[in-house]
């Protein structure tokens, strides 16, 4: 398609008129159409006003919002639409709806004319079926809002043309966008790519181990992400997010891995929806979110502390923070008749460290190696366990500036879960060849705002260490949707990296 050619928006919603304003901003001539006459001229007068608001921040030259605007028209009628090489839908997500527009612009637009879907979790073949020559349609699926976010997936069907995918990747060239070309599937990649950190957080709070605010304090602060789940899931909306965990986990045929869980259903079904609401995961009394407190435990630290010889590595950063703490750090092969066995395992929880070292379990508390050297940490302590011991350790740990989350035991933590089951997905993704190493990481980067990508986060931690942590849980809890992949488990026992990078 050729740059500063028209493009016909059909749908002047929320993410029609973002990317009416990105085309336009682009240099393309915008052809607006709505079923509803008033929602068309809204939804472009929305995007001229964008525009100036561009300009007015110093984002944009003036004459050039002003250039943009220009280029933005209302088309009264389908019939109007006829000069666009290419018409983007970004109607409701249906099916029939999509199959019954994309078969009356094939009625109005030139032959050669691309049909691009802004789906985000239909198949993109299954849109095309509903046309005479599905070669002309596509996937372009951006990601709100549209013209801050600079990421857009290219999805070709089953029978789209070569030529088709060009002109779709010369639209997102000539407006600035990273593309991502990826495979016809359920989720595409981002959405695919998002399963990890939310549903591991349900998994986490449904399972009794931690509450909703302590796993997006994990998050955020022992590994960088700027919402945990359950936030994030506040802002998008409870009751918009719950149909595509459904769609995704039965288009997989219910694949493990994506199981949601079920306490998300229940405040569905509660009218809690999130922060539109007033109330999800957390309440928003005034619109803010309300934060439960950390109390943190008013206990003596423990006299003395001894960890297990393979472990000392991982927690050599914290043993001077607890001996300055005035707790007696003891560095003998054997731990002392009395005082706390403090143990780092990987994918293991406290119990089974207990047992597997043959320590004394009433003295064992657990502390994440993944986080030791972040300003937040997790402990756990097994059942049975002297809780005097875990609460002195979390009172040391915060008067020494830590920040501290105290979790029921658990294999793998909160942080080793979540981040194992992100990096899993994401070799799982490139291992079916839905998207390329390098475009599952920017994808997910650009499109989910995480810190990395998942395969760089894999490759940080180690892919051995990662396999080691998804098969611990998987032994440990008998749940299959813990097998790694065979992208990781290969990489790991030849010592590649999952980026596919050298070195």
């Amino acid at each position: 398609m050729e740059p500063g050619g028209t493009i016909a928006v059909v749908g002047a919603g929320t993410m029609g008129r973002g990317i009416v304003q990105a085309l336009a901003a682009a240099g393309y001539r915008v052809l607006v159409h709505d079923r509803s006459a008033a929602a068309a001229a809204e939804g472009a007068g929305f995007a001229r006003r964008m525009l100036a608001r561009a300009a007015e921040k110093g984002r944009m030259a003036a004459e050039a919002a002003q250039a943009a605007q220009s280029r933005i028209a209302v088309a009264g009628a389908l019939a109007d639409l006829a000069p666009a090489s290419m018409a983007i839908e970004a109607v409701a997500e249906a099916l029939d709806a999509k199959r019954a527009l994309f078969a009356a612009l094939e009625e109005v637009l030139a032959p050669e004319a691309v049909l691009a879907t802004n789906t985000s979790s239909l198949s993109v073949a299954a849109i095309a079926a509903g046309v005479r020559d599905p070669a002309r349609v596509i996937g372009l699926h951006f990601f709100n809002p549209v013209p801050l976010m600079k990421v857009v997936e290219v999805i070709p069907g089953l029978r789209t043309a070569q030529t088709t995918t060009h002109a779709a990747l010369t639209v997102a060239a000539e407006m600035g966008y990273r593309a991502i070309p990826c495979r016809d599937a359920p989720g595409f990649l981002i959405n695919h790519a998002g399963r990890g950190l939310t549903t591991e957080g349900l998994r986490i709070v449904q399972e009794g181990l931690a509450g909703e605010a302590d796993v997006d304090r994990v998050m955020r602060d022992g590994l960088g992400f700027r919402m945990g789940p359950f936030e994030l899931l506040d802002l998008m909306g409870l009751d918009v997010s719950l149909p595509v965990f459904e769609l995704i986990y039965n288009q997989f045929f219910q694949e493990p891995r994506y199981r949601p869980g079920v306490h998300l259903a229940a405040r569905v079904a509660a009218g809690l929806y999130g922060r539109k609401s007033g109330e999800g995961f957390y309440a928003y009394p005034d619109g803010a979110r309300a934060d439960p407190p950390e109390p943190v435990p008013d206990a003596r630290p423990p006299a003395r502390v001894w960890a297990p010889p393979e472990m000392r590595a991982d927690l050599a950063g914290l043993m001077p923070l607890l001996a300055a703490a005035g707790i007696a750090v003891d560095e003998g092969p054997a731990a002392p008749g009395d005082g706390l066995i403090l143990v780092a395992p990987w994918g293991g929880d406290a119990t089974d460290t207990s047992a597997r070292l043959d320590l004394d379990a009433r003295r064992v508390v657990a502390l994440d190696p993944l986080t030791a050297d972040r300003d937040r940490l997790t402990i756990m302590a097994p059942p049975g366990a002297d809780p005097d011991l875990r609460d002195g350790l979390h009172a040391a740990l915060t008067s020494a500036g830590r920040r501290v989350t105290a979790m029921a035991d658990s294999p793998g933590f909160i942080a080793q879960r979540v981040l194992a089951m992100i990096v899993n997905i994401g070799c799982e993704i490139a291992q079916m060849g839905i998207a390329a190493p390098g475009d599952v990481d920017d994808g997910v980067r650009l499109g989910l705002g995480y810190p990395a990508g998942p395969l760089e986060m894999g490759d940080k931690v180690g892919a051995g260490r990662v396999l080691t942590i998804l098969a611990r849980l998987q032994e440990l809890t008998g749940d299959p949707r813990y097998r790694p992949s065979l992208w990781l488990r290969q990489r790991a026992a030849l010592g590649l990296p999952l980026t596919g990078r050298k070195g």
